[in-house]
């Protein structure tokens, strides 16, 4: 059975501190994580998205209107301190990432797709020294270790808060090296979403689109702007 949303139980918003960490609080008490961890926060334009989340609440506490501070959450409780599989998850994606599998036919989808993905191969070659290697197919081919070598030192450089955001956007696209280049600003929101979707924008334009298919789309879309959003605020 789906448990009763929680009444609201406060009746101030506010935020502590004058430099990092920020803390919100509800009348005068810090928010903590689910894991009773305090809900330390390193910027205060984040602070004050959480903080909009929790006053914007009515009677009833909803937590599916508050995905800042599930992100925060998810940063604090489970990527901080499991760094290492974050990682390796990622990394796993990449080895196998959207952009490194190309059509053979027809022509205009070859086109499509080189337009959109290798400025992608060439943003992870020049950021990273990441060399990822293409194949026509869909016949899975190993990727040279050096180049995922590179993306485990690249993200290894990333805050917890970087990492919730990219590993949530990888799962939604499929490319971690979209999501990364879309993470570090090297490419347009839009263009990003764009470019994970070149095959299945080509499948629409082909066979016509699917309502519900085209209800989770949306739905995947404003999970990979609202990651995109907090990865920026936390900065």
């Amino acid at each position: 059975m789906t448990e009763a949303p929680a009444r609201r139980f406060y009746k101030t918003v506010a935020i502590a501190g004058t430099s990092p960490p920020y803390a919100v609080t509800l009348d005068q008490r810090s928010l903590r994580t689910p894991l009773k961890q305090a809900l330390d926060l390193p910027t205060r334009p984040l602070a004050e998205a959480v903080a909009a989340e929790w006053e914007a609440q009515a009677e009833k506490i909803d937590p599916q209107s508050m995905p800042f501070t599930k992100l925060v959450n998810t940063a604090l409780d489970r990527v901080a301190s499991d760094r290492a599989r974050i990682i390796r998850e990622i990394v796993q994606f990449a080895g196998s990432d959207l952009v490194c599998y190309r059509a053979e036919k027809p022509q205009e989808l070859v086109e499509r797709q080189a337009r959109g993905w290798q400025p992608v191969l060439d943003w992870a070659r020049g950021t990273f020294g990441g060399e990822f290697v293409v194949t026509e197919g869909i016949v899975h081919i190993e990727q040279p270790e050096a180049a995922l070598a590179a993306m485990r030192d690249y993200l290894d450089g990333k805050s917890p808060w970087a990492l919730t955001a990219l590993h949530n956007m990888t799962t939604l696209t499929g490319s971690a090296l979209i999501s990364a280049m879309a993470c570090d600003g090297g490419i347009l929101p839009a263009e990003a979403w764009l470019a994970a979707h070149i095959d299945e924008d080509w499948q629409i334009e082909q066979w016509g689109a699917d309502e519900e298919a085209s209800h989770r789309r949306q739905y995947r879309k404003r999970e990979f702007d609202t990651c995109l959003r907090f990865s920026a605020l936390s900065r």
